[in-house]
């Protein structure tokens, strides 16, 4: 799904009860778990976990399954996050906006904010030269009226694990 046609959230989640948590717990550390592996894990026979599983993926809560790559073994040292302030906030620059970044395949997250900066955009590129490259593309497709770029030095946690409570409250 492109970057302009992921829907607005839906604040009411569906109901999780424990068993669901910690479906989600554990395929969130390894979704490469065995279906026997998960189920017992989380106390249930290997039928009804992969119902359970089944009913999250279709209900959205569970949105995709990835294997997780390290950029800098892939080429990709230089993490760049990068503020955009819009010239306008109006419906055709933002469409405008979401169409040109969904292009830009450095382009890793994107973030629209509140406050002083319209955008935050995560950006990973090989090198200097290579975002150099980027951002005269960036600038060039979307006109923004200013863009601040901060490098990033050091990773000091990356997680894609979102801490579910797996006991009941």
């Amino acid at each position: 799904m492109a970057y302009a046609e992921i829907p607005e959230t839906d604040a009411r989640a569906p109901a999780l009860d424990r068993i669901d948590r910690k479906i989600l717990h554990e395929l969130q550390r390894d979704c490469s778990l065995s279906l026997a592996r998960l189920a017992d894990r989380v106390g249930l026979s290997q039928t009804p976990c992969w119902k359970r599983i089944r009913r999250l993926e279709q209900s959205g809560v569970i949105t995709g399954r990835v294997a997780l790559v390290d950029p800098a073994r892939i080429g990709l040292g230089l993490t760049v996050f990068v503020e955009i302030e819009a010239p306008d906030h109006g419906p055709g620059w933002r469409a405008r906006f979401a169409e040109a970044v969904a292009a830009l395949p450095e382009v890793v997250e994107v973030w629209r904010m509140a406050g002083e900066v319209d955008y935050l955009l995560k950006v990973v590129t090989a090198d200097m030269p290579a975002f150099d490259a980027f951002y005269l593309r960036l600038t060039e497709t979307t006109g923004p009226k200013n863009v601040t770029s901060k490098f990033a030095m050091e990773r000091i946690r990356d997680t894609t694990v979102y801490p579910v409570n797996t006991t009941d409250p």
